[in-house]
C-alpha cells in the first residue's frame, strides 16, 4: 500500500507489461489481490515490471477490473480530483463550445471522453441528471454532487443506473421518484425532458447538430420519422425546417405522450401513430407511399460484441424498407447509437441495404454526436453515434 495525501491506497499488481494508454484494464489481466478492495475502490496499479503505471477505480466484480483516473504518480484521487475534472469538462462546454448560446441541455460529463470512467451527467437547464457505469463512480457520488452544485448552483439532481449494470458492476442503487420534468430549447425549439420515465436520462441532446442540420432538407417537404422517440427530429422538420406534412411514428406509447406534447409545445402540427417499423413500411411501401425526407433513429441493439452480425442484419432489413418509402431524390438520415458497430460496418451496411432494396445511395455527410460529447483518440469506445445523410435514387 501506498500513501497519498495522508490516504492509504491498495496496490493492485498487473500481470503484464502495461504499455497501452487505454483507461481500461480486464481482469485477465489483473493479479488477483490477498486482500481484494471493495468494488469502486481507488488504488494504485503496479505492472509486472514492478512499475507504478497508474491509480483508478478497482473492482475485482466487473470485466473491466481497473479503470485508470490518472498516470500522474503526484495526482491524488479525491474530492479535489473530482471538482477539477468537472471544472474542466464544464469549461469545454461553456467557455470553449459556448453551448449555452444555442442549448440549456448538453452533457457535462461524457464518461472517458472527460476523463472519468464510467460517469455520464446530462444537464437539462436546472436538472442534472446523473448515471452511473460503474462501482467507482457511484462510490464517491457525494464528491461528485459537491462539484456539479458548484458549477451549477441551485441545480436538481436525479441519478440512476441500468440493472444491468449494477450486476456487472456489483452496486446496489435504487433511483428516486422521477422529478418534475425541465422544459429546454436547442436553436429555439422547445423540448420537455423527462428523466426517469423509462427513456434514458430524458430526452437524446447528442443530436442536437444533426437535428438542425437535417431541417435545411424540410422545407415544403413529406417527411417520415421512423422511431421517432419524443419527437425531435420531426418537430425540428416542422418548425425550423417548415415541413409541410410532417409523420413520426414509433412502438412505445408512452413516449409517444411525450412527442405529443413536445409538439404542441412548439405549436408544431405533427401526425404521431404507434406502429412496429417493420409492418408499418411494408405497408406504406405495398400502397407506394413516398416522402421527400427519411429519418431512420432506432435505439441501440446490442451491448453484447457475440451480437453484432445480428445487429447489422437487423440494421439492414430496416434500411432496406425505409429506403423503399423515399422518393426518387430524396433524403434519408440512418442512425445508430451502437458503440460496437463501427462506422466502417454502418456505411458497408447502407451499402448492402441499398443494393437489396434497388436502390443508390449518394452520402451527403457522416456525422456524429455533438461536442458534448467527446472522445479521446485512444479511447474509441466514447465514439458510438453515426448519423448519415444520403440522398437515395
Amino acid at each position: 500500500m501506498n500513501t497519498l495525501n495522508s490516504a492509504i491506497i491498495p496496490t493492485v499488481y498487473l500481470k503484464i507489461e502495461r504499455r497501452s494508454t487505454h483507461p481500461w484494464i480486464f481482469q485477465k489481466m489483473v493479479e488477483k489481490p490477498e486482500q481484494k478492495p471493495k468494488p469502486g475502490s481507488i488504488v494504485d496499479i503496479v505492472d509486472a515490471t514492478g512499475t507504478w503505471c497508474a491509480r483508478g477505480f478497482y473492482n475485482g466484480h466487473s470485466r473491466i477490473a481497473l479503470r485508470v483516473l490518472t498516470e500522474d504518480p503526484d495526482e491524488a484521487v479525491d474530492e479535489d480530483f473530482f471538482r477539477r475534472k468537472i471544472r474542466q469538462a464544464v469549461e469545454l462546454r461553456r467557455d470553449v463550445l459556448k453551448i449555452d448560446e444555442i442549448s440549456n441541455a448538453w452533457r457535462v460529463v461524457h464518461s472517458e471522453g472527460d476523463g472519468l470512467s464510467g460517469l455520464v451527467v446530462d444537464r437539462y437547464d436546472d436538472l442534472l441528471v446523473v448515471e452511473f457505469f460503474s462501482a467507482g463512480a457511484f462510490r464517491y457520488r457525494e464528491w461528485i454532487y459537491t462539484a456539479l452544485r458548484e458549477e451549477f448552483p441551485g441545480c436538481r439532481f436525479y441519478a440512476f443506473a441500468e440493472d444491468h449494470v449494477q450486476k456487472q458492476e456489483s452496486f446496489d442503487f435504487r433511483s428516486p421518484d422521477a422529478p418534475q420534468p425541465a422544459v429546454i430549447t436547442e436553436f429555439g425549439v422547445k423540448f420537455r425532458a423527462s428523466p426517469g420515465t423509462g427513456h434514458k436520462t430524458g430526452f437524446f441532446a447528442d443530436q442536437r447538430e444533426n437535428r438542425e442540420y437535417l431541417a435545411r432538407f424540410t422545407k415544403d417537404k413529406s417527411v417520415l420519422d421512423i422511431c421517432c422517440n419524443s419527437g425531435g427530429f420531426a418537430i425540428y422538420a416542422k418548425t425550423r425546417g417548415e415541413a409541410a406534412e410532417v409523420t413520426g411514428i414509433d412502438l412505445d406509447e408512452e413516449i409517444l405522450e411525450v412527442a405529443k406534447k413536445n409538439a404542441h409545445l412548439n405549436k408544431a402540427q405533427i401526425k404521431f401513430t404507434q406502429a412496429d417499423l417493420f409492418p408499418f413500411l411494408r405497408d406504406s411501401a405495398a400502397r407506394g407511399d413516398e416522402y421527400d425526407v427519411v429519418i431512420l433513429d432506432p435505439a441501440k441493439m446490442t451491448r453484447d460484441r457475440e451480437q453484432i452480425i445480428p445487429a447489422l442484419k437487423k440494421y439492414n432489413d430496416m434500411n432496406k424498407l425505409a429506403m423503399s418509402v423515399v422518393k426518387p431524390g430524396g433524403i434519408l438520415l440512418s442512425c445508430s447509437c451502437t458503440g460496437l458497430v463501427s462506422e466502417e460496418q454502418f456505411i458497408d451496411m447502407i451499402r448492402r441495404a441499398a443494393f437489396f432494396a434497388g436502390r443508390t445511395v449518394q452520402i451527403l455527410k457522416v456525422s456524429g454526436a455533438g461536442g458534448d460529447h467527446p472522445f479521446m483518440a485512444h479511447v474509441q469506445e466514447s465514439r458510438y453515434l453515426k448519423a448519415v445523410f444520403c440522398r437515395v435514387f
